[in-house]
């Protein structure tokens, strides 16, 4: 073989390792969670003033583009449906490669949870989808790799009759997501999946995502509660790694819990523990159950689905009142804030943003007032009686 035939050898199996990426980029199933870390991705070096991590309620209920429309403060979420702790950290790394944030947001409603709670169903089944929602939406990196290795353990996968690892829990077809994504090779005729090739695509509403459903749930009482209940140890040790990775950045970080319906006192006891450990620890914690009434949040109209995420009125609410917060603990003291970002043109897709939100805020707010006056409400799954 001479070298010439080498060097061509060399150079195709180069640009194959080279394209793999990108085709999986391009061919993973589309969903908000894609457009949130493309758009994350596609934001500008160092242009994002602070960001949220945590699970789905973050982007229904923290209208990013208001904060910047009232504040000119950057915000941006990653996060993902049914986000396990032990993500946190690494998505903190993943910022840090191309953002240089002020301030870390952590909702942590789901901290309370038992690990084995978020990777088994009702079934007692193993599902992974949860976790790829996080991996397999990261670019591929170092990074990446060790966020598969961290989420992905022999004893969260599934095993078949034989005692052998069913194929989708494998690492090897998380560290390659094209094996699991290869059916959806079809997609690349739609521009929503090619401009995505190399993962940078902003995202219209900067990683909100607005609702218009209504799901009354009832007022409870269950956050008045002061008792201390003990939160799962293994989240515990996320919880000390994560505040050991942010002492290491020198980085700040407040601990939210979003608006939620608390089922219990045990419950509550959990985010009083986490209220506990992380103040302790010299950083605020914001449970905003806890000034419902300051924002005039309503859990009749405010919640689209009886007491988990938030609609976009809600968001609205919570929004403003999230900026007074933000305003008088971080932008008064210097540590938030240090620049109007809605001057110049690096920010224009941020006023476009804004614009849209607005607009979005007010077809919202009409169509929400439509459903509550025609009694058309978020339907329990497998509820036939519930209201429609």
């Amino acid at each position: 073989m001479t070298k010439k035939q080498i060097s061509k050898i060399i150079i195709f199996i180069l640009m194959v390792m080279w394209l793999i990426p990108h085709i999986t980029y391009c061919i993973r199933t589309p969903s908000d969670a894609k457009n949130r870390f493309a758009g994350f991705y596609a934001e500008k070096r160092n242009t994002i003033d602070a960001v949220v991590i945590g699970s789905s309620p973050v982007p229904y209920c923290i209208a990013t583009p208001r904060i910047y429309g009232d504040m000119g403060i950057t915000m941006y979420p990653l996060s993902t449906n049914m986000q396990r702790p032990v993500a946190a950290k690494y998505l903190v790394e993943e910022t840090l490669k191309t953002q240089d944030p002020d301030l870390f947001i952590f909702e942590m409603r789901m901290w309370k949870a038992e690990e084995k709670g978020l990777i088994d169903n009702d079934l007692n089944e193993k599902h992974m989808a949860h976790t790829r929602e996080v991996t397999d939406n990261m670019k591929y990196s170092l990074n990446r790799i060790r966020t598969i290795n961290a989420m992905v353990k022999p004893e969260n996968a599934e095993y078949d009759e034989d005692g052998n690892m069913v194929a989708d829990y494998k690492p090897i077809n998380f560290y390659f997501d094209i094996f699991k994504y290869h059916s959806n090779w079809k997609t690349l005729i739609m521009w929503s999946q090619l401009r995505t090739f190399f993962y940078t695509y902003p995202d219209e509403l900067k990683g909100f995502t607005p609702s218009d459903g209504v799901g009354p749930t009832e007022k409870e009482n269950f956050h008045s509660v002061t008792d201390v209940e003990k939160m799962p140890a293994e989240q515990e040790e996320y919880l000390a790694d994560l505040i050991s990775c942010l002492q290491k950045h020198n980085k700040d970080a407040l601990f939210i819990i979003t608006p939620f319906s608390v089922e219990s006192e045990y419950d509550q006891g959990k985010i009083n523990y986490i209220r506990d450990y992380v103040t302790e620890r010299g950083y605020k914690f914001l449970d905003m159950n806890q000034h419902l009434g300051e924002m005039g949040f309503d859990e009749a109209t405010d919640y689209k689905d009886g007491g988990t995420h938030t609609n976009i009125v809600g968001a609205d609410k919570v929004t403003v009142w999230f900026e007074d917060y933000l305003s008088e603990n971080y932008v008064k003291t210097g540590k938030l804030g240090k620049h109007d970002r809605r001057h110049g043109l690096k920010y224009n897709s941020w006023k476009k943003s804004y614009d849209l939100w607005m607009e979005e805020l007010s077809r919202g707010e009409d169509k929400i007032r439509e459903r509550i006056a025609n009694e058309d409400f978020w339907k329990p799954e497998g509820n036939d009686d519930a209201e429609e």
